[in-house]
């Protein structure tokens, strides 16, 4: 991170409703041209939180993983489309660059994207979810597989959101 990086929120979130709360509470703050990186393993929150977010934001069509479509786009009722990108199975940024986003004009959500967007913006919001008992999100206990990676158990889980650039100056949560 450079040197115009500040903490906006380090805060512990109680469980998924919680956790889309969260989501809700970003999408005040958010406008076309942001990009927000989602970071934490597996079952940490990351669809969860952009789920809120979706939902504050009057998004279109379900906000699920984009695992295997890589990126879905959500035309939304508050103004610029929610994109939420899944970067995980991408190898290298060129690959996220060929995906064609439009970076301006939407607000861009990047689950996995620490390494994999730099140099897009000079803004960024870094989120960062930790899972305090780091259990193995696929194991849900109830035989159940097809069970979205980021639908599990409640439990706490800490956030930190960390800005950068001069989008964010000023900006609170």
């Amino acid at each position: 991170m450079t040197e115009s990086a500040h903490v906006l929120l380090d805060t512990t979130v109680d469980g998924t409703e919680a956790m889309g709360e969260l989501g809700a509470r970003l999408a005040a703050v958010l406008r076309a041209g942001d990009l927000v990186v989602l970071t934490g393993p597996l079952g940490a929150g990351k669809t969860t939180l952009t789920r809120g977010l979706g939902a504050a934001l009057g998004a279109r069509g379900q906000v699920s993983s984009p695992t295997f479509v890589l990126a879905r786009t959500h035309p939304t009722t508050a103004g610029p489309d929610l994109v939420h990108v899944d970067a995980y199975r991408l190898s290298d940024p060129v690959e996220l660059d060929d995906l064609d986003l439009d970076w301006d004009a939407a607000i861009v959500v990047v689950e996995w994207g620490r390494g994999m967007v730099d140099g897009i913006s000079d803004s960024v919001l870094d989120v960062e979810i930790t899972r305090a008992t780091g259990a193995d999100a696929v194991e849900h206990g109830d035989g159940d597989d097809d069970l979205d990676p980021d639908d599990v158990p409640d439990e706490p889980r800490r956030v930190v959101v960390t800005a950068t650039g001069p989008r964010w100056e000023g900006v609170a949560l």
